[in-house]
């Protein structure tokens, strides 16, 4: 089963640059989850002052700035729920202090013929 990661750091510059040390573990990590099929791809976001958040009501567009912290989402691979839990967890070791929402990835079989 397919799982989106989306992670919301509790403080810290969004966007900004983490320490070299902070990149190389977090890098050994993604690498270590590429390598297991755990990871499918990951990437960070721009803060929220670079967003738009777009909503279509009753026939009408507005467009309003992003309201909520958002660091960068990962694609997991996992057997379940406890499996996508558990390598969040080992993700937010390494990240630090935050949020990560975890939500599978509803896959549809190919039409019935």
């Amino acid at each position: 089963m397919r799982y989106l990661a989306l992670y919301r750091p509790e403080s810290g510059i969004e966007g900004g640059t983490p320490e070299p040390e902070h990149m190389a573990a977090m890098g050994r990590l993604i690498e270590e989850m590429m390598k297991a099929g755990s990871l499918l791809g990951t990437e960070p976001l721009t803060p929220r002052a670079q967003c738009a958040q777009v909503r279509l009501s009753d026939g009408q567009f507005t467009v309003s700035e992003v309201d909520g912290r958002m660091g960068g989402f990962a694609f997991l691979q996992a057997n379940s729920k406890e499996e996508a839990i558990e390598l969040s967890k080992s993700f937010l070791k390494v990240a630090g202090d935050g949020v990560t929402e975890i939500r599978q990835i509803l896959e549809f079989g190919p039409p019935p013929a």
